[in-house]
């Protein structure tokens, strides 16, 4: 049994008599501390300050977003530990709620009404579970990926109650590694002997990340045919046919997949982009118009969304109502980054759709100058700025806007989609010119690094390549040299914190941008041996809450 005594707990609940009990209760099973919270946004303010064992949250909170909403934003944004337990608890029954909550795998999902020894029970299971992967867990989270596979593969004979957990979790490790066919094994290893649907999904990744996408669709519609409901399947089926093109396949599946779990905003933002990329503006705007209503209350509410409903409004002719809503991301968003650009872009668009010439250069300089200022702003919004200079007859600053695209995505999707539309827009030949002159830039920003390093000069290869990753931040080889370049000047001159704490941002992001990489194992392995050097253990991202006005 595992003890409660010196736990924390973070309770968030909108009623003070429920709370009460609640505390009351967690109290007399013996934790230590129990902090609470009223409301979603006093939970990430909490959160911010410090971590928890557990978190109890009721679905139903009062004053912006719910539950389900909360710990979707906790689970893409990293604001909590994979240690760290969260039941949700709540009174709601319907299946839809209930599904999209499960998605998200909480550590339990507790109905209302329940006694105290229920939730000790429940409790204690999930602890019991934690304490078990905790050490391989710690070896994760302070860098140490190789000595976690080993203690996974031990503890899985050790500890057979949780063989499939330490083989989840090591599969996990292998692909986080880039390391798929490792992962495959173990995935393969789990599915034959348990069938069970995440393994069988795990080797579906796996086919996918080596390119193999027929094979890997193949798993995909087969996993769906006897699992209808697994949800995270439908989300790689449609990832594998975007990525042969076929978006009204993708369109179809995400589709699919909302329906049966609608209130995932991740999920509907994605069906939003690849149907407005298919042409279908009523689908889109239907998907869009859910994404802002069921994210209104985030703290991280993307600017991109408005722009995006606002551009499927106009492909439908209602210039009125994207008007409007490019009005409400500049009132509501003003404090996001990429406010400004987005709604330069989104105007730039309304113009067009309108006729309205006089304010359209206007608009275009704006929206140019922002996007040479937002690095961050994803390929598709820099892809409609790119079409609507094109349409004004501005080329040489779509030319611009396409050539950084075509470099950030450094040959992959955002590539062929840029070729797609200079093709379609009757630029062959700049379309092929660009993807030169691209390719070139990059190859002439690695080189140069290189060339610093190779010549001694370790510190000038490391500002250079951080410079490029400025400029080309999703772009696989310059993630990948100006990681090099931190971990060399690293190793030769010993620990710097700022740096130190880059070089592992820089890894971490390749393994996003770039997972099946060939070369992240040796990277891995240079930066797992680094921090072992100098005793360096990785801290958990922090998050600044906006105060209520």
């Amino acid at each position: 049994m595992a003890p409660l005594n010196g736990l924390a707990a973070l309770l968030v609940e909108p009623h003070s008599g429920m709370r009460a009990n609640l505390q009351n209760m967690l109290t007399t099973l013996g934790l230590a501390r129990v902090d609470v919270a009223t409301n979603a946004q006093g939970a990430l303010r909490v959160l911010a300050a410090r971590q928890f064992d557990l978190i109890l949250c009721e679905y139903d909170l009062e004053g912006g977003q719910d539950g389900q909403q909360l710990l979707e934003d906790l689970r893409q944004q990293e604001l909590i530990s994979p240690t760290t337990l969260f039941f949700m608890v709540t009174a709601e029954g319907q299946s839809s709620k209930v599904t999209s909550v499960a998605e998200l795998m909480p550590d339990d999902y507790i109905l209302k009404p329940f006694k105290a020894d229920t939730l000790l029970a429940r409790i204690e299971r999930a602890l019991d579970r934690r304490a078990a992967l905790l050490p391989a867990q710690r070896l994760l989270d302070e860098g140490e990926h190789r000595a976690a596979i080993v203690a996974c593969a031990e503890q899985e004979t050790a500890q057979p109650r949780y063989k499939t957990d330490f083989m989840r979790l090591r599969a996990e490790t292998h692909l986080l590694l880039g390391e798929p066919e490792q992962a495959e094994h173990v995935y393969a290893a789990v599915w034959q002997e348990r069938n069970a649907p995440w393994a069988r999904l795990g080797q579906a990744k796996t086919l996918a990340l080596r390119g193999r996408m027929d094979e890997a669709r193949d798993v995909l519609a087969e996993l769906l045919g006897h699992n209808e409901r697994y949800l995270a399947a439908y989300d790689w089926l449609a990832r594998v046919h975007e990525e042969a093109g076929q978006l009204a396949e993708a369109q179809a599946v995400l589709a699919d997949a909302a329906t049966l779990s609608p209130h995932a905003v991740g999920r509907l933002r994605r069906l939003g982009e690849v149907a407005l990329e298919a042409g279908d503006a009523d689908s889109a705007e239907r998907a869009l118009k859910q994404v802002l209503q069921r994210a209104r209350f985030s703290e991280f509410r993307d600017p991109e969304d408005h722009a995006r409903l606002a551009q499927s409004l106009l492909k439908k002719g209602d210039a009125a109502q994207a008007e409007l809503v490019i009005r409400d991301m500049e009132r509501t968003l003003a404090h996001r980054e990429n406010t400004p650009v987005c709604a330069a872009i989104a105007t730039a668009m309304l113009c067009e759709a309108t006729g309205d010439t006089t304010r359209l250069g206007a608009a275009l300089d704006s929206a140019l100058a922002g996007a040479r200022q937002a690095p961050h702003l994803s390929a598709g919004m820099k892809l409609e700025l790119a079409r609507t200079c094109l349409a004004a007859g501005r080329e040489q600053q779509a030319a611009e806007v396409m050539r950084n695209v075509m470099a950030s995505g450094g040959g992959g999707t955002p590539m062929a989609k840029a070729m797609r539309l200079l093709e379609q827009s009757g630029k062959g030949d700049l379309a092929n010119r660009l993807a030169r002159e691209s390719r070139h830039a990059v190859a002439e920003m690695v080189a140069q690094g290189a060339a610093q390093a190779k010549a001694g000069d370790l510190r000038g290869a490391v500002d250079t390549m951080l410079d490029a990753v400025q400029k080309l931040p999703d772009n696989p080889q310059v993630v990948f040299n100006a990681a090099v370049a931190v971990l060399k000047y690293l190793e030769r001159t010993g620990w710097d914190e700022k740096l130190g704490t880059r070089g592992i941002e820089l890894v971490a992001h390749l393994r996003r941008v770039d997972p099946a990489n060939a070369r992240l194992a040796a990277l891995g392995g240079l930066q797992e041996e680094l921090l072992k050097r100098y005793n360096v253990r990785p801290g958990r991202r922090t998050v600044t809450v906006r105060q209520q006005a």
